[in-house]
């Protein structure tokens, strides 16, 4: 059986979709997953990194990665987890066969204390939890 191939996005590639990238990575490891960014940024952002090791999915390792890297691969999914990315996802050459748009709320806006803006980084990471688990469950029957 070949790998279903998902190619998540979001603008910087430095917080939603390398989440979903390791919740994905996490639940099923017989999918090929990737994030890219359409403006993507040098590193993943530190709150991402701590929220996900919070549920023992380490993406810590994880680099941000410009879209132009696989606008020519073949996709089973790209997927769409920020309006900026909807806006501005340039047209890949390579055959995608679903396009899906799942926007989450950018938690690299929140502010004030540390626990504040953590507490937004959770519960984005809960959302994407479980938007990504229904969808691995959908896409596996």
């Amino acid at each position: 059986m070949t790998k279903k191939r998902i190619l998540i996005l979001c603008t910087g590639n430095t917080c939603r979709s390398q989440m979903a990238e390791g919740i994905l990575k996490h639940l099923d490891s017989k999918l090929e997953v990737h994030s890219a960014g359409t403006r993507a940024e040098h590193k993943v952002n530190p709150y991402a990194v701590k929220v996900m090791a919070e549920v023992d999915i380490d993406i810590s390792e994880q680099q941000p990665k410009s879209v132009d890297l696989f606008i020519e691969q073949a996709f089973d999914f790209v997927i769409t987890v920020c309006d900026g990315a909807k806006e501005i996802c340039p047209i890949f050459t390579g055959e995608v066969k679903h396009r899906i748009h799942q926007g989450f709320e950018d938690p690299a806006n929140a502010s004030g204390t540390e626990e504040e803006t953590l507490k937004v980084y959770r519960k984005v990471r809960d959302e994407i939890i479980n938007y990504f688990t229904n969808f691995q469950t959908t896409i596996n029957q």
